[in-house]
């Protein structure tokens, strides 16, 4: 089994963790570094365009752009899944895990990244923000989708595993194929009653990602059924919504 999410926007300030000695090296670094090269290149006013960001925002992550070295991530990188610090991310709680949750999470879980490709938690990484679904002209065509191609697919199955759960949004799952993975994909999906109606609330959801994420690990789950019994902050499983391979879990 192997678990997929997105990556976050936002990125915390420091990071303390005991993991820094165990920090691996991203399988895709020289695709990011041809990634950076294009970057590089881009006027604060074009990253703000491009990212539909301010232009502060532009400034600092123009300075990342400016700043990122591929032999600069052992010494200085952080492990992706710590420094991460989205909604995602604070469902998952890294930071709370234990030594062996964390070394069992190394194994199942993966980021999918705008630059980097795919992304193990202690993968270390630069401060960066590229999301997936940006325009950038590169030698594959003028999106991310096109730069990736079918190479983070071929990652997935190389690791050949039976069984995906699709925990990521839709933007970044664009970046898969799911015609040529070799795997049977799961998509949970997280609604709430909202009056009379069941609604998919952006937040909780994201939220519900990384607590789903984090039963998984720490129950160690195997069994894709048992996932059906995730009841966390008083989400159950829906019979009645789900099918095969889309299932809903409300509350």
């Amino acid at each position: 089994m192997k678990i997929l999410i997105s990556p976050a926007k936002s990125l915390k300030d420091s990071v303390t963790s005991d993991n820094f000695d165990r920090c691996t090296h991203p399988e895709f670094i020289d695709s990011a570094e041809e990634l950076i090269a294009i970057m590089r290149k881009k006027s604060s006013a074009d990253i703000a365009a491009m990212m539909k960001i301010s232009d502060k925002l532009s400034d600092l992550n123009r300075e990342r752009f400016q700043a990122w070295e591929k032999t600069d991530h052992k010494r200085n990188g952080n492990p992706a899944a710590f420094v991460f610090d989205g909604d995602v991310y604070k469902g998952l709680d890294i930071e709370t895990f234990s030594s062996d949750d964390v070394i069992y999470a190394q194994n199942i879980l993966r980021s999918l990244s705008g630059l980097y490709g795919i992304l193990k938690p202690l993968d270390a990484i630069l401060p960066y923000r590229l999301e997936m679904g940006s325009k950038v002209e590169n030698s594959n065509g003028n999106t991310l989708y096109k730069f990736w191609g079918d190479r983070i697919t071929d990652f997935i199955n190389n690791e050949e595993e039976e069984v995906l759960i699709n925990l990521a949004s839709n933007e970044y799952f664009k970046v898969i194929n799911p015609k040529k993975i070799n795997a049977r994909i799961i998509t949970p999906e997280f609604k709430e009653l909202r009056g009379d109606k069941l609604k998919v609330i952006s937040f909780s959801a994201k939220k519900a990602r990384g607590l789903m994420s984090r039963y998984i690990i720490q129950n160690r789950i195997s069994n894709i059924e048992d996932i059906k019994s995730f009841d966390v902050e008083n989400y159950r499983f829906s019979e009645e919504l789900s099918n095969e391979n889309s299932w809903v879990f409300t509350r």
